[in-house]
C-alpha cells in the first residue's frame, strides 16, 4: 500500500457528495431544507431535464449576509449548530455544513442571497476555484441555481435515469416537503411548465385541500383524522380506513418534528395497529406528524437523515400503536356514511324525486307485509307468531342467531324498533338501515336513508364473533360450554402431543381437550359463542395453528390468529337462509362493534351505493 496522505478538498467533498447527492431529488431537498430553516414563506423550484441541467431554488427566507457568502460554500460550515448541546437537541432540517460544498463539488453553482438591504452572487465551478462574489439585484432571500449536475463526474452521471423517472423523484421530494410545512406555499415548474402550485394553508380545511393535492380526494374521503397528547408525545394527522388500501407502500408520509423519516419502529406500530383489518399483502396510507421534545430524537444518524434514532423506541412504538388501533376501532358505519355523504348526499340526483320513491321508502310500511309470504318462499311471521323457544322466523339449526332466551329478546327488540320506525316518521335510521332481502344465501341488502347497503354476511359475523372473543378472552369472560356428547378425534401423534403439551393454553381459548391415546383426543368443552360451528374442523385447524406457533409464548403472541381462525367456526356460513329479523340483528350487531367494516383478514363486510350513484348507474334524469 503507498502511504498515508491527506485528501485534497475538492476530493474530499466529491467523496462527501457520493453521500449526500445522489441524484437531482437529493439536491432539491437539501436546498429546500435549507429555505424552510431560514425561515421561507414561499419556495419557487424550478427544474430542466429533470434536473440534470438545472435546479433552481428561490425563497424569500432570511437570506445570507455577504461576509459568509462564501464560507456557506466550505464543508462543515453551517448556522444551525454551534457546540454539542445544539447538536443533543437538533431543531433545524439541515445542520451538518456539507450540502451546499458537496453539490457545488459536482456541478457548476450560482448562490445570490440579499440578508439587508443589497444582494450579493456567488459563483462556483466543480469546486475548483475561488469562489467569485460580485453584486446583484435581488429581493430579501436567496435563490441557488445548480446547472450540469455531475458534469465533472461522468462515471455518476450514468446512474442516473431517465428525465420523467428523476423529476418524479424530485415531485416527491416537493410533496413531502409541502406536507410537513403547511405555512408554507410551494411551486414546482418543470420545463416551464408548471406542475404544482400549493398556497399556504392555515386551517383545517385548507390543510385537508392540501393533503388532498399531494395524495388524491380518494384519501381525504378515506381517511381518519388522528388527534392524541399524552407523555410528552404529540400525533395528529391522518390514516386510511383499511378499505383504502394500496397495493405498494408509496402513500406514507410520516414526519418527526416536521422531517420526514422512514423508521422501522414506526412502520411496525403501523404495520400492527392494522394488523386486524388489512387484507394481506396490501399496504395502508397516512399523513402522521409525530413530536416531542428535540432531546427524545437523535437525527444524526444518517448522511441523509432519512432515519432517527429515539431515545425512548419502546414507548414511541406503543403510543403509536394504541393511538391508531382506538381511532381505527372507532370507526362505525355511521362514521363511513357521513363522510360518504359528503360527496353522494341522500336525493342528489339529477332526478328530484328519485330519493321520494314510495317502494324504496324505509318509512312507507314493511318491506314485506307482515305475516305475508317473502320472494324466496319463506314466511316473515308477526312479531306475536313467534314459535316458542326460537326468535322470529328462526328454524333449528339456523346459524344466526342461536337459540337462546338473550338472543331472542334481542331479534324481538329489532322487530319492536323497526315497528317504533313506522309510527315516528322521523324517527332516526340507523347507519345500515334495515333488511330488505337476502341473495343466494350469500348477501343481505339493507336499504337506509342514503341508498343500498350489501353486506357480506359471513364476513360480518366472522368479526363480530372475532371481536367478542378477544373481549371475553381480554377480560377472562370467555365461557365455556360442554359437549352433550364429548367428541372423539382421530389425529396424528406430533397433534396429539401438541394438545396434551399446551391443555392450559388451550383451555385459555375455551377449549377443552384430553389425549385420549397415542393418536386420538377427546374433545369435552367449546367456547359457547362457537357451539353452532363444526366441532372437529374447529379443532383440527386449532391444533395446526397450535403446532405452527410452537411454545406457550409464541402462542401467546399469536393470540389474535388463534381467536381469528376460531371465529371463523363459529360464523354464519354461505348459503344459509336468515329471516329478515334475525338479519336486521345482524346489522345492529354490526353497528356496535369494533373494526365492523373488515373480516379478520381485511375483506371488506359491507358496501354501500347511493342514490345518486344507482341512478347514473341506470342513467336516470340524463
Amino acid at each position: 500500500m503507498s502511504r498515508i496522505k491527506r485528501l485534497s478538498q475538492r476530493l474530499a467533498n466529491q467523496i462527501a457528495a457520493g453521500e449526500v447527492v445522489e441524484r437531482p431529488a437529493s439536491v432539491v431537498k437539501e436546498l429546500l431544507e435549507n429555505s424552510l430553516d431560514a425561515g421561507a414563506g414561499r419556495v419557487q423550484v424550478d427544474i430542466e431535464q429533470g434536473g440534470g441541467k438545472l435546479i433552481r431554488v428561490r425563497d424569500d427566507g432570511g437570506g445570507i449576509h455577504k461576509d459568509d457568502m462564501a464560507l456557506a460554500l466550505s464543508r462543515h460550515a453551517t448556522s444551525k449548530i454551534g457546540g454539542l448541546k445544539d447538536l443533543e437537541a437538533i431543531a433545524s432540517l439541515g445542520f451538518r455544513g456539507e450540502a451546499l460544498a458537496s453539490i457545488s463539488s459536482v456541478s457548476r453553482l450560482s448562490m445570490t442571497s440579499n440578508a439587508d438591504s443589497s444582494g450579493w452572487q456567488v459563483q462556483v465551478e466543480g469546486a475548483e476555484m475561488e469562489a467569485r462574489l460580485s453584486p446583484a439585484a435581488h429581493a430579501r432571500g436567496t435563490t441557488v441555481e445548480v446547472r450540469d449536475l455531475f458534469f465533472n463526474t461522468p462515471a455518476r452521471k450514468k446512474f442516473l435515469r431517465t428525465e420523467k423517472t428523476e423529476f418524479n423523484r424530485i415531485e416527491d421530494v416537493v410533496k413531502r416537503l409541502a406536507l410537513s410545512r403547511f405555512d408554507v406555499g410551494f411551486s414546482l415548474n418543470h420545463n416551464g411548465r408548471n406542475i404544482h402550485t400549493l398556497l399556504p394553508a392555515e386551517g383545517d380545511a385548507e390543510r385537508r385541500r392540501r393533503v388532498g393535492l399531494v395524495c388524491g380526494p380518494a384519501f381525504v374521503d378515506n381517511s381518519v383524522a388522528v388527534m392524541r397528547e399524552a407523555a410528552g408525545l404529540r400525533l395528529w394527522g391522518w390514516v386510511s380506513l383499511p378499505t383504502f388500501s394500496r397495493s405498494q407502500a408509496d402513500l406514507q408520509y410520516f414526519y418527526v418534528n416536521g422531517r420526514s423519516i422512514r423508521d422501522k419502529v414506526v412502520t411496525h406500530a403501523v404495520k400492527q395497529a392494522y394488523s386486524d383489518v388489512l387484507y394481506h399483502g396490501r399496504h395502508p396510507a397516512y399523513v402522521l406528524y409525530l413530536e416531542l421534545a428535540a432531546a427524545g430524537v437523535d437525527v444524526n444518524v444518517h448522511p441523509t437523515k432519512h432515519e432517527v434514532r429515539f431515545r425512548d423506541s419502546r414507548m414511541v412504538h406503543d403510543f403509536l400503536y394504541s393511538t391508531l388501533h382506538r381511532a381505527l376501532a372507532d370507526v362505525t358505519p355511521a362514521d363511513v356514511m357521513a363522510g360518504d355523504g359528503a360527496a353522494t348526499a341522500p336525493g342528489d340526483s339529477s332526478d328530484g324525486d328519485a330519493a321520494q320513491q314510495p317502494h324504496l321508502s324505509l318509512r312507507g310500511g314493511y318491506p314485506y307485509p307482515a305475516g305475508g309470504a317473502l320472494a324466496g318462499g319463506g314466511h316473515y311471521p308477526d312479531a306475536s307468531a313467534i314459535p316458542a323457544g326460537y326468535p322470529p322466523g328462526h328454524t333449528a339449526g339456523s346459524p344466526y342467531p342461536a337459540a337462546g332466551p338473550a338472543l331472542q329478546q334481542h331479534i324481538q327488540d329489532q322487530v319492536a324498533a323497526y315497528e317504533r320506525l313506522q309510527a315516528a316518521p322521523d324517527a332516526e335510521i340507523p347507519p345500515l338501515g334495515y333488511a330488505i332481502a337476502q341473495l343466494h344465501g350469500v348477501y343481505i341488502l339493507a336499504q337506509n336513508e342514503q341508498g343500498l347497503i350489501i353486506v357480506d354476511m359471513h364476513a360480518a359475523h366472522e368479526r363480530i364473533t372475532y371481536e367478542r372473543m378477544k373481549a371475553a378472552r381480554q377480560h377472562e369472560r370467555l365461557k365455556m360450554q360442554p359437549l352433550l356428547v364429548p367428541l372423539s378425534l382421530a389425529v396424528s401423534q406430533a397433534e396429539a402431543d401438541a394438545a396434551e403439551a399446551q391443555q392450559g393454553v388451550l383451555r385459555g381459548f375455551g377449549l377443552e381437550i384430553e389425549r385420549a391415546a397415542a393418536e386420538s383426543v377427546i374433545v369435552r368443552q367449546i367456547p359457547t359463542l362457537l357451539r353452532e360451528g363444526n366441532v372437529e374442523q374447529l379443532v383440527r385447524d386449532v391444533l395446526s395453528d397450535i403446532m405452527e406457533f410452537g411454545n406457550s409464548e409464541r402462542i401467546k403472541s399469536h393470540q389474535d390468529e388463534l381467536l381469528s381462525t376460531m371465529a371463523c367456526h363459529g360464523s354464519v356460513r354461505a348459503n344459509r337462509q336468515l329471516s329478515i329479523p334475525e338479519m336486521n340483528a345482524l346489522l345492529r350487531d354490526m353497528e356496535a362493534t369494533e373494526h365492523s367494516g373488515q373480516c379478520n383478514h381485511g375483506r371488506p363486510t359491507w358496501v354501500y351505493q347511493s342514490m345518486a350513484q344507482l341512478d347514473k348507474l341506470f342513467m336516470r334524469g340524463q
